[in-house]
């Protein structure tokens, strides 16, 4: 097989950043998805569509392993109603740095989380050598809570407020580094099916492309995409980098996730997302995230077989990569 090269790309080099980190929420064993993709071939499924693997970079976590001290640090620090900003700030910086030179250099870049939060460092870093980035957000959720609109203060569910400027206000040095944010015409969300009332009205005020999983039943996957590629494609072909939430997809093909929500993405859907924006030949990044293989299945009928959540995202990454049916 053979991949789909962008031209933003100068040849077949893809580099790995994987991001063990779980602090932007509460449930462990999301820090364990990187290895456990890799344990399952990732680097072999990569290699058989054409791609040679540059560099294999691995954040240093230190203190962020669950078993640290500062995991039990009180949820709220610092004053503000956000958990761990300063462990977090960190690690997506030197998540960033690796993105950055990855950009730089014109490869293409895979983080594997982790959970969300670490999107803020591999599609910050991006957007420090490709301001022009165009983003595909594929999520169940709308990831634009700030410490105001958050029920939880977990930051997971903000990292798009701080790619977008939204958390500039805030003053927090650990994301002090941030310096291009996206724009509205830079962003599209696909897949949405639960988002926090505030942080609704949030969305509406900054004028963010929101494609619900509503839209996706009224206008069918083909038309979202197509869609999508109109509005980040207006004034021409820019770089594209995709964030891959598992959680996107109906827990009945992906249940082993942390923050799951009936009603998403079947399966066909979730591979057609990566399959187009492969076929832009314009995709230079991609994150996939949110793998928690100590939780449970939701089907009772599936607790005997391996491990269908990390099988699906697996297949997303390939996708995405360029692999497809014929």
């Amino acid at each position: 097989m053979t991949n789909s090269k962008s031209i933003f790309l100068n040849g077949n080099v893809l580099n790995i950043i994987q991001a063990p980190i779980a602090l932007g929420q509460t449930l462990n064993g999301v820090e364990q998805g990187p290895e456990i993709l890799i344990q399952n071939g990732l680097i072999e499924q990569i290699n058989d569509l054409g791609w040679t693997i540059g560099k294999n970079s691995n954040i240093n976590i230190h203190d962020l392993k669950w078993n640290s001290p500062k995991a039990n640090l009180p949820a709220h620090q610092h004053g503000l109603k956000i958990k761990f900003p300063l462990e977090l700030g960190d690690a997506c910086r030197e998540l960033s740095e690796i993105s950055k030179k990855s950009n730089d250099d014109r490869e293409f870049t895979l983080t594997l989380g982790g959970d969300h939060s670490v999107a803020i460092g591999s599609i910050g870093g991006a957007l420090l050598s490709r301001p022009n980035l165009g983003v595909i957000w594929v999520d169940a959720h709308g990831d634009f809570n700030t410490p105001e609109t958050s029920p939880s203060g977990n930051i997971h569910g903000m990292p798009l407020s701080f790619l977008t400027g939204l958390m500039k206000h805030y003053s927090i040095p650990s994301f002090d580094w941030l310096k291009n944010f996206l724009t509205p015409n830079q962003l599209i969300l696909v897949g949405i099916r639960s988002i926090d009332p505030e942080e609704k009205a949030l969305m509406k005020s900054w004028g963010v492309h929101v494609f619900s999983m509503t839209e996706v039943d009224r206008l069918g996957i083909g038309k979202v995409m197509e869609q999508t590629f109109d509005i980040l494609f207006k004034s021409g072909k820019r770089p594209l980098h995709i964030s891959y939430d598992i959680d996107a997809v109906d827990p009945h093909f992906a249940p082993s996730t942390g923050t799951r929500v009936r009603g998403g993405l079947n399966y066909r859907e979730a591979h057609f997302i990566a399959e187009a924006t492969a076929e832009t030949g314009a995709l230079v990044g991609m994150d996939l995230v949110e793998i928690n293989p100590n939780l449970g299945y939701v089907d009772p009928a599936h607790r005997e077989e391996k491990n269908i959540t990390v099988e699906i995202g697996l297949e997303l990454i390939t996708s995405a990569l360029g692999k497809k049916i014929y």
